[in-house]
């Protein structure tokens, strides 16, 4: 199934940690085989790095790591550019080709 939400756009979390929620960010990554996206300041976690040398003969340093997660595609919903609320996306069909529209105000998104 094709994904609606692309690398770039602008998201809001709808629902998984009370902490998270209701926040938006910007989608860095999308991870299709899984369906899940990677959005910026979004769901925290701190990795604990062990110092570990590498090929190369350099060490990695060790300590407290903090990345963004992945969160499930349903979980997020675009904020349209035009009325800055998130929405559905449609498809629109017209001779320039398929482009994404805002269920709200009808306005392009791309």
């Amino acid at each position: 199934m094709k994904v609606k939400i692309r690398k770039g756009d602008t998201v809001e979390l709808i629902s998984g940690r009370l902490e998270d929620k209701g926040k938006r960010g910007e989608v860095i990554n999308v991870i299709l085989d899984v369906r899940r996206v990677v959005v910026q300041g979004v769901n925290i976690r701190i990795k604990h790095q062990k110092q570990v040398q590498t090929q190369a003969g350099r060490n990695m340093n060790p300590g407290r790591i903090q990345f963004e997660a992945p969160i499930d595609i349903s979980n997020v919903m675009l904020v349209c550019p035009k009325c800055n609320e998130p929405t559905r996306v449609g498809v629109q069909r017209d001779e320039d080709g398929a482009h994404r529209v805002c269920k709200n105000c009808e306005a392009r998104i791309d």
